[in-house]
């Protein structure tokens, strides 16, 4: 269940908002008639493609179950790009997994996370911001169990 959630947060706040690649070949987009150069740089709009209806519906909901029974590898091809894709993904993605699921567990082993009356919601992300991250930080009420 825990591993759930984990996606379901990535999907919404990916590490960045975008995956740069080179195009290594001329390509014609076909609706549009529109030639990519080889050498042309692209950026990938990784919220974009995470918030998008066709392929999560209600994208703004946190939901967890829409990677239930690994729904994540059944989806369309490229459309859960938290750590990229490809040759160039990420080598810690599961390092990372990993290394988040032990601290949380030795942070909620020991602490309690509440709203308080300062914590944004809904969450509201800095667009200035080269990272996905809060506009104001995210401010949330910890107590030692």
């Amino acid at each position: 269940m825990t591993l759930l959630y984990f996606l379901e947060t990535l999907r919404r706040y990916p590490f960045g908002p975008f995956l740069n690649r080179k195009c290594k070949e001329d390509y014609v987009i076909k609706e549009t008639g529109l030639l990519i150069e080889k050498g042309t740089p692209i950026l990938i709009p990784i919220d974009g493609i995470h918030n998008d209806p066709e392929y999560y519906p209600d994208p703004e909901k946190f939901e967890p179950d829409r990677f239930m029974d690994g729904s994540k590898q059944n989806s369309m091809s490229c459309t859960y790009l938290p750590f990229g894709i490809g040759p160039r993904n990420c080598i810690g993605d599961r390092f990372g997994i990993i290394c988040t699921k032990v601290g949380l567990t030795y942070f909620l082993k020991n602490f309690k996370v509440d709203r308080c009356d300062d914590t944004p919601v809904p969450l509201i992300l800095n667009p200035k911001s080269p990272f996905i991250m809060p506009i104001n930080g995210l401010k949330v009420a910890v107590r030692k169990i």
